[in-house]
């Protein structure tokens, strides 16, 4: 399945943290305007018509910024596999998501729980 969202950033918007996927792929499309991504081998320019591949895990990392004065307008695609992990490294975030709304979460890595915690009975 793919899927799709149309952005149009304002200067100095961001579509969202910087982060990478596990599960899926992303692709960039810039349909109008001038972006800036940022990845894990420093920040690139992109303009109209310049289509970007973002893959899955820690090579893929991006964050999309409109540094320039004028509005612009993207495409992003993703192949929207369930599940699916998101990580933000800024933030030390991970967020899951299983297919449903009840079963999505995001939580810091800190909030790590121990593999047997709750279980009953509770093993050493």
């Amino acid at each position: 399945m793919l899927g799709g969202t149309i952005y149009e950033l304002g200067p100095g918007q961001s579509n969202c943290p910087y982060h990478y996927e596990y599960g899926n792929e992303e692709w960039l499309v810039v349909l109008s305007g001038k972006v800036t991504v940022r990845t894990p081998s420093g920040d690139q320019s992109f303009e109209a018509g310049d289509v970007v591949c973002f893959a899955e895990g820690e090579a893929g990392a991006h964050k999309l910024t409109n540094t320039s004065e004028e509005p612009v307008r993207l495409l992003m695609l993703s192949t929207k596999r369930d599940p699916s992990v998101a990580v933000y490294p800024d933030s030390d975030k991970i967020g899951v998501w299983s297919g449903n709304d009840r079963d999505k979460l995001m939580a810091r890595r800190e909030s790590n729980v121990d593999y047997w915690t709750g279980e009953l009975p509770e093993l050493p």
